[in-house]
């Protein structure tokens, strides 16, 4: 008989397009992945993977037992869902990710609540960017992700999933505190168009939405510094080397030399979870949406 956890590990390779990406998604080492696939092989009696450069790929019958792995496991999954719900008890693994700030200001007291009210559920967590949240809950990579979109600017979510608000975020700008504008209480962004730009990553959600805002405003900006994280962002403002936007989750504290600045008219992120929609009857994804909303409530009290 075909072992299940050998086919999920061809499932995860065919997934990821490599042993190291597989081994990442398993929580596994690489020899794992490796020993795994083969015993497959030898259970098969037929060649899954060949050699391609540095990596590996699949062979024809390698596909062709990962597309029946990857039914079977959907099914698996499908029947474990079942019988949660059966039962109402929160048990199990939960797999959830968050984009940074909220894995700082809103994780940490959900994962309390869980482990206090639900002993018997067992939570990974990762801080994951939203689209790539929403790319590994697609996969069943994760079962729950924390995400958000701006008020301008939607986050596309494809079929098949489910979300739930959690709260609106405002946020500010920040500047140096010797900027000719530190001493004010608020600022259009259009008075900052001199100004050069701290920013996330080339390609980022977050970028491409800075960008769409500012020239919304009339503002071309220059962005000679990008920073994945709000607080290495906050540090090269603190060292006078430009402004960014801070939303106010996740962001204490503020390091010293910074002001923070309200914008006229208000800017403001939607943070959601989101889950696949054929898992919305386990308990464990309720569970976890509530404690989730548990915590967005002591932040926006």
């Amino acid at each position: 008989m075909l072992n299940l956890e050998r086919l999920r590990t061809l499932d995860a390779l065919a997934r990821h397009g490599s042993v190291v990406a597989a081994s990442a998604a398993l929580h596994v080492t690489t020899s794992a992945v490796s020993q795994q696939l083969g015993k497959l092989e030898r259970e098969t009696g037929r060649q899954l993977i060949a050699r391609q450069g540095r990596g590996v790929r699949l062979t024809d019958a390698g596909q062709l037992l990962a597309g029946h792995a990857a039914r079977i496991l959907s099914q698996v999954e499908q029947a474990e869902v079942d019988l949660e719900a059966q039962r109402g008890a929160v048990v199990g693994e939960l797999r959830l990710s968050a984009f940074p700030t909220a894995a700082r200001g809103l994780v940490p007291p959900t994962l309390a609540v869980l482990a206090a009210a639900h002993p018997a559920l067992r939570v990974r967590s990762r801080e994951l960017e939203a689209g790539e949240g929403v790319r590994a809950v697609l996969r069943g990579d994760l079962d729950l992700a924390v995400v958000l979109d701006w008020y301008n600017k939607p986050l596309p979510l494809p079929a098949g999933l489910v979300k739930a608000p959690l709260l609106d975020d405002p946020a500010d700008v920040a500047v140096p505190v010797d900027h000719p504008l530190a001493g004010r209480e608020s600022v259009d962004l259009a008075e900052l168009a001199e100004d050069p730009w701290i920013t996330w990553g080339e390609g980022e959600f977050c970028h491409e939405w800075l960008m769409v805002t500012l020239r919304a405003q009339g503002v071309e900006p220059r962005t000679p510094h990008r920073a994945e994280e709000s607080h290495t962002q906050l540090a090269l403002v603190a060292a006078g080397l430009g402004v960014c936007v801070v939303p106010r989750l996740g962001r204490d504290p503020v390091p010293e030399g910074i002001r923070t600045l309200a914008v006229r008219n208000g800017i403001r992120r939607h943070v959601y979870a989101l889950w696949r929609a054929d898992a919305d009857r386990r308990p464990s994804i309720r569970a976890a949406v509530a404690a989730l909303e548990q915590a967005a409530a002591a932040v926006r009290s």
